[in-house]
């Protein structure tokens, strides 16, 4: 007799013994024996075991190991009593030199085989399903009765040996509302997967049909859901496919090994380890992760460039966590523009102030040591000082190498594309985030205005049709850094400005960026920006997520991040620099004191040494 009734409160033990007996009509294990771990099953020959072993340790999100056998053995008793996985799943696979071959009730027949091979039982996320229930989050596929749906990614494992493969998520569809919660209730149940690696759009996946799984069946989101993706231990299965051993196996994905182990209560180590979910795009839709103690750091440089040394009024322009979403923006990005230069001294030549190219130059900085693609944008009038300003940061080992420094020039309708995507196609674009930081924006009246109101659109380039072309272009994200409302990104503050900031009716600027940060000196952006990119990839929480849980952590490289961070001595030696081509200060002389004969901003120095003290802390 088949049993098809509730299987939920049955025990481990019991339920193996049903299955071992083909006495189930289900297609998964989902929902079983609630509150009991499950193992994905991976059986290899033995001269492939070591190899495997490190595959797994390499990539412990998708491929948790719990339990290694000897050859030969189909017991596992650190994970279950009276068990044998010759029987014990619903549903095997075999492959042949890569390839699946069959679908198997038992692999009894193989006894012989068996002799020289080594099982791996792996954590599945089906055990902390009931974590989810217990958090009050809907479990779509066990409300549909369903398998949980998974798919192949476009994101690589970290390789070992023959095995070569991509990551393989589950998706569960959650409320928005959600999202935070659900991260807390699975973050610690690492041999489940832990937290979700990605919440959002599967096109940044790799996942082109939600629709159409590459295993187990598709799970219908609800109004108001969101597809969250966890690392898959059918990972395992991929790694099979691609070492093309002559025989191997696995579980049927879904038809699980269901263990004795119980799923340990989640207990949160500290509320500063606490992981905090933040939107950081709408098109596509796109999550992050970080501690909360990274997130309170970054909040804290926040409040220490809101400070408004010449009482101008910027306080109103302040936005809440603009810092901290930038920046998580920003550490999800692959390539970075960056654009500054704001002609304040227009009967000089250069007419350029020397806030802005201090702080630009401090991200790039930290981009180039993140191992991130970044260049510069900059008025063509302005390239040749901007080519020796580089070089000379690159002297004084601001920079480890020079980055691609660029111009813009409107030639048609379509130029902004066309520069900022291959051949002009949304589908590639060439950067992910554009920064602006002290850089003249474009006002209502398409002018460029000075704080007193001098048109200064003669000396300008319209760089800010790149910023308005990156809205139409999916997966590109924006940063204004400001400090006054008249610099490009400000237009999504500019009623603020226009209502507090003195000429604001006429210098506002009126193009937005996704993310406003204002500052009271916008150098002093560019180094908090400098320093949240330190904090958030010293973050545990937020570099797993990163890295999508596959490969090791990245913290190897912290010295050279740090290294990358600005300090006093490198920025007095940039401004004199810029000193010493004519670029001059911008600010009020009350804003100004001489350090070695240079214009140099008072409490300058102070701000940079409570950046760093708050970054390194």
């Amino acid at each position: 007799m088949l049993l098809t009734g509730n299987l939920k409160s049955l025990l481990p033990q019991a339920l193996r013994r049903i299955i071992r007996c083909n006495r189930l009509s289900i297609s998964n294990t989902s929902g079983m024996a609630e509150g009991y771990k499950q193992a994905n099953v991976v059986i290899l020959h033995k001269s492939l075991a070591d190899d495997f072993e490190k595959f797994c340790h390499a990539n412990k999100g998708p491929l948790p190991l719990l339990y290694r056998s000897k050859p030969g053995d189909w017991k596992c008793p650190s994970l279950s009593s009276d068990s044998d996985i010759r029987t014990d799943c619903l549903q095997y696979r075999l492959y042949e030199y890569g390839v699946c071959t069959g679908s198997l009730k038992s692999l009894k027949e193989y006894a012989e085989q068996l002799k020289d091979m080594v099982t791996f039982y792996l954590g599945c996320s089906f055990s902390f399903e009931k974590a989810l229930q217990n958090a009050g989050i809907p479990v779509r596929n066990v409300e549909q009765k369903c398998n949980v749906s998974m798919y192949k990614t476009a994101v690589p494992c970290y390789s070992i040996s023959t095995f070569c493969c991509n990551l393989v998520v589950t998706m569960r569809p959650i409320p928005a509302n959600k999202l935070e919660a659900t991260v807390l209730a699975t973050s610690e149940l690492e041999e489940s997967h832990g937290a979700p690696v990605h919440m959002g759009n599967p096109g940044l996946l790799g996942i082109q049909d939600l629709s159409k799984p590459d295993y187990g069946d598709p799970v219908h989101l609800h109004p108001g859901d969101i597809p969250v993706f966890w690392a898959c231990g059918v990972t395992g299965v991929e790694a099979i496919i691609s070492c093309r051993s002559p025989l191997a196996f696995t579980h049927f994905p879904g038809c699980m090994f269901v263990t004795d182990l119980k799923n340990d209560d989640i207990t949160v180590r500290s509320s500063r380890e606490v992981p905090q979910v933040h939107c950081i795009s709408q098109n596509p839709l796109h999550y992050s992760i970080v501690s909360a103690e990274a997130a309170q750091k970054i909040k804290t440089l926040e409040s220490l460039i809101g400070i408004d040394p010449g009482d101008r009024g910027i306080i109103h322009l302040h936005r809440q966590d603009e810092l901290l979403k930038s920046c998580l923006s920003i550490s999800h990005a692959r390539s970075v523009l960056i654009t500054t230069g704001f002609p304040t001294h227009f009967t000089y030549e250069p007419p350029e102030e020397n806030d802005g190219p201090p702080g630009a130059f401090a991200i790039a900085a930290m981009l180039q040591a993140l191992e991130k693609d970044v260049a510069i944008v900059t008025d063509q009038r302005a390239m040749n000082l901007n080519r020796k300003i580089m070089e000379e940061a690159v002297q004084l080992g601001i920079l480890k190498i020079p980055i691609p420094l660029l111009s813009y020039q409107k030639e048609s309708t379509d130029s902004a594309l066309m520069f900022l995507c291959e051949n002009g196609n949304c589908g590639r674009p060439r950067f992910d985030h554009l920064i602006a930081i002290e850089r003249a924006g474009m006002a209502a009246d398409g002018n460029y205005y000075n704080a007193r109101k001098v048109n200064i659109k003669h000396l300008v380039d319209p760089i800010d049709e790149l910023f308005l072309a990156a809205k139409t272009i999916p997966g590109v994200t924006t940063t204004g850094v400001g400090d006054g409302g008249n610099e490009l990104g400000m237009g999504k503050v500019k009623d603020a400005v226009k209502k507090y900031i003195k000429n604001g009716d006429v210098i506002a600027c009126d193009v937005e960026a996704d993310f406003t940060i204002v500052a009271g000196v916008s150098n002093w952006g560019g180094y908090a920006i400098a320093c949240a990119l330190y904090i958030l990839s010293t973050c545990e929480i937020h570099d797993r997520f990163l890295r999508k849980a596959v490969g090791f952590p990245q913290f190897s490289k912290k010295m050279v991040w740090l290294s990358a961070l600005p300090s006093v001595t490198k920025e007095e030696k940039f401004l004199k620099t810029l000193l010493q081509h004519g670029v001059r200060s911008g600010k009020t002389a009350s804003l100004e004191m001489e350090v070695d004969g240079l214009p140099f901003y008072n409490t300058h120095s102070l701000m940079i040494e409570k950046l760093l003290q708050e970054a390194q802390q």
